[in-house]
């Protein structure tokens, strides 16, 4: 298999194969999420699609059987809202998995009305940032028993604008959908950053993505002028296929920098912010008391 990738200009292609591996996707129902667990899966690997609706996961894995001819795709419930699903999940994985070789933390919500996870933190903050983060600790002995492994936190361009406000972290005083979202945006490069500093040596790798501005779900709840935009610009605005590729390159490309930031398939500098190692160790230090968890 030998699949070409063009992203603006460059050429990017890969005949790996994941025959033996195993990966989860989260948010894997839908645009980038579902694609990028479609090409695993073509390639050979277990991909378990971790989605909060399972109508909408059994129907993506019907999609993804029907189009591939592969079988190995399996659909799981996961809820990033939820801490005691995320328990549940991981949970599972162990009862039913014997290796975990890819973490794919794809899922995400965007620009939306304030609204409170069940465990009472703001939604864009909690499922970004706070679900993946769990997710990741929960399942981390798994990785590394598996190992080499890696951990794929996809992130965005936003993230040059945001800021941590420790001050409010849950924008209990004051609540703006775009600042929110981009402080959870500079969560992920963060949590990437810190994660492969703790995981040196262990044979786990981790990388913060970038996959352009993708046509997706995830502008379900902007405001209409931004939907009119996109519709409107749509030759610039990437597939969700074409939202994948920088995701695949980080799961497929051997010997990249762990904890770097990519985009477009190749390796890029993020944002002074993103770079921040102080508040990336405060950050990791506040997500655990945040989630109760112990995690050095």
């Amino acid at each position: 298999m030998d699949t070409l990738r063009r992203v603006f200009g460059k050429s990017w292609s890969s005949n790996v194969r994941l025959d033996g591996k195993t990966a989860i996707v989260t948010g894997a129902n839908t645009g980038i999420g579902k694609e990028t667990a479609r090409d695993l899966a073509k390639r050979g690997a277990r991909v378990i699609l971790a989605c909060r609706d399972m109508m909408k996961a059994e129907q993506a894995v019907r999609e993804i059987v029907r189009d591939t001819g592969v079988v190995g795709v399996i659909p799981c419930q996961l809820d990033l809202a939820d801490t005691k699903s995320i328990c549940e999940f991981a949970e599972h994985i162990y009862n039913s998995e014997t290796s975990l070789h890819f973490l794919i933390n794809n899922a995400g919500v965007a620009i939306c009305p304030y609204s409170t996870t069940a465990d009472g933190y703001e939604t864009q903050f909690g499922v970004n940032h706070l679900g993946h983060f769990f997710l990741t600790f929960l399942l981390l002995d798994l990785l590394k028993h598996s190992a080499p492994s890696r951990v794929i936190n996809l992130s965005s361009l936003t993230h040059t604008m945001g800021r941590i406000h420790f001050e409010d972290l849950n924008s209990e005083m004051s609540y703006h959908p775009v600042k929110a979202y981009v402080q959870s945006k500079l969560a992920n490069v963060l949590f990437t950053r810190e994660l492969a500093k703790k995981l040196e040596g262990t044979g786990v790798t981790v990388y913060a993505v970038d996959p352009g501005v993708v046509n997706s779900d995830v502008t379900r709840h902007m405001h209409s002028s931004i939907q009119m935009f996109v519709k409107a610009f749509s030759f610039l605005i990437r597939t969700p296929a074409e939202g994948a590729y920088t995701t695949l390159y980080c799961t497929l490309t051997p010997d990249l920098k762990s904890g770097g930031y990519y985009s477009n398939c190749a390796q890029t500098t993020c944002s002074r912010a993103g770079r921040d190692d102080r508040t990336a160790r405060i950050l990791w230090m506040v997500s655990c008391q945040m989630l109760g968890i112990r995690w050095r």
